[in-house]
């Protein structure tokens, strides 16, 4: 079925919105009439992976659970578009096994062999390019790269002597040890004044393109801190990086694993859900807590698990008001305005190619992603907002970054992508911190509001913006209601 979410671009048909995708749920609703279906024993507010976990989670130990989704399909902002028998992943991509939440619903999935490798240098151009400027282009082995980048980054992280074992020796707490606030403080252009002279001009720009890749937000505004949880939590080393963050995916999407959670908690009997229902208004009241939709629905549940990202919550109504703590987090935002556009272009030799075209491009690191069923090349390319695009806006602007990244070597047959900066459901990327952020606000994000339980990777205490991080907070959520209400019946794990 087609979402209303995301674009594709073809020669043939221009630009169209809309695209395929296994996270359509058909019909959108299940639920006749408010009034004879309730009451709720939970409402869920967001049909991400946060969200699908407490839904699962919550129905699977029997309580009557409510999903309210603003959208036409789960997933959140991790999600695929399936066309021509192809995944094209728009947001959230890759997992692990070293992420242990992800890695424990694949396996209570049977999925431990559905995953694939992005990376594949054994055919084609099999090179990394770098390109400083728009007129030239430095080439090198895949060796290379991965040596020009682990020095960089192991400058990058060496705070103390240990890249950051010291000062972050506990990932999950991140200010065990006190020092730690300076870094969280810090933001990448401060840091990256301290080793200048370090540096090479190619380590520099290959570490600048490679840091906003993660942050999907500009040297000044990007948390330093931030940076070293994701170091930390990937084993303190460049290639713990490269594996956990960009390296295995899932075979047919991430439609196709979001579908086992959805499915499951379906097959309870006690799911209920309408998609299409964005929200208006939170209030907790006595003994209960009214949710009311932007179209006058009201919903009424004894506990609300809300899974909206940081960046939307603003645009609810909560009563009693928020913290001030929470208020202040949601009027700041996450730094994260990531682009991500997959490119099908007609060289099958750039399959092992791999590039940086930073500062100048507007699209500054891309990867050979796959293989279409054409058999061309699938390049996903990544953008940041040091140097933002809005893809839909300009498509011929699109495919001049997508083309920059190497200069006359194909042409580019399609265009996929999600523009997340201008959808009013996630306004944003993955969470990326601004420096101070976090240890400002982290503790009031993930506290309770009367009958209200807030869940987000956005908040996540380890994989924190990863759908790991998800996981981690629709069990947590979940946890927290049944510890409320009481377990109704066993939950069995499937293992």
């Amino acid at each position: 079925m087609t979402s209303r979410d995301g674009y594709q671009w073809t020669p043939e048909t221009g630009l169209t919105q809309g695209v395929p995708s296994l996270g359509v749920i058909s019909p959108p609703t299940n639920i006749e009439d408010t009034d004879k279906d309730g009451p709720w024993d939970v409402i869920v507010i967001g049909g991400g992976y946060c969200g699908l976990t407490a839904t699962r989670d919550l129905t699977v130990a029997g309580f009557k659970t409510l999903l309210l989704e603003a959208r036409d399909r789960i997933g959140g902002r991790s999600w695929s578009s399936n066309i021509d028998g192809y995944p094209y992943e728009m947001g959230g991509t890759w997992v692990h096994w070293h992420q242990s939440h992800v890695w424990r619903e694949i396996t209570r999935y049977k999925m431990h062999n559905a995953l694939s490798p992005s990376f594949n240098f054994s055919r084609g151009v099999n090179h990394f390019q770098l390109r400083t400027n728009p007129t030239t282009s430095t080439y090198m082995t895949h060796e290379a790269e991965d040596e020009l980048l682990r020095s960089a980054l192991h400058k990058f992280t060496n705070v103390d002597g240990t890249n950051g074992r010291t000062v972050l020796p506990f990932p999950h707490d991140m200010f065990y040890v006190p020092e730690f606030r300076k870094y969280d403080e810090m933001s990448y252009s401060e840091r990256i004044d301290q080793i200048r002279d370090e540096l090479s001009l190619n380590e520099r720009s290959s570490l600048e393109a490679f840091i906003l890749l993660c942050s999907g937000g500009t040297l000044e505004n990007s948390s330093f801190g931030e940076f070293l949880h994701w170091w930390a939590m990937s084993g303190y080393t460049y290639q713990g990086c490269m594996d956990c963050l960009i390296s295995y995916k899932f075979k047919d999407g991430q439609s196709a694993f979001a579908r086992r959670f959805w499915e499951e908690a379906a097959g309870t009997g006690r799911l209920g859900y309408v998609f299409g229902c964005p929200v208006r208004s939170v209030v907790n009241e006595r003994d209960a807590v009214r949710v009311t939709a932007r179209d006058g629905r009201e919903f009424v549940a004894k506990r609300v698990v809300c899974t909206i990202p940081l960046n939307v919550l603003s645009t609810i109504q909560f009563s009693p008001a928020l913290s001030t703590e929470r208020i202040s987090a949601m009027q700041a935002g996450h730094v994260n305005m990531c682009t991500k556009v997959h490119a099908e272009v007609d060289n099958k030799d750039m399959r092992s190619w791999t590039g940086i075209a930073y500062p100048f491009n507007k699209l500054c690191y891309a990867i050979g992603d796959g293989t279409t069923p054409a058999g061309n090349t699938h390049l996903v390319c990544f953008g940041t907002d040091a140097n933002h695009i809005q893809p839909d806006e300009d498509v011929r602007e699109t495919l001049k970054a997508v083309g920059q990244l190497a200069p006359g070597t194909f042409g580019v047959k399609r265009l996929v992508f999600h523009n997340w900066v201008k959808d009013e459901f996630a306004k944003g990327a993955w969470f990326f911190s601004r420096p101070g952020m976090v240890s400002e606000c982290l503790q009031g994000l993930r506290e309770k509001h009367g009958g209200v339980v807030f869940a987000n990777s956005d908040w996540a205490l380890g994989w924190r913006s990863f759908i790991d991080g998800a996981i981690e907070e629709g069990t947590r959520a979940a946890r927290v209601v049944l510890e409320e209400l009481g377990t109704k019946r066993e939950v069995k794990a499937r293992l």
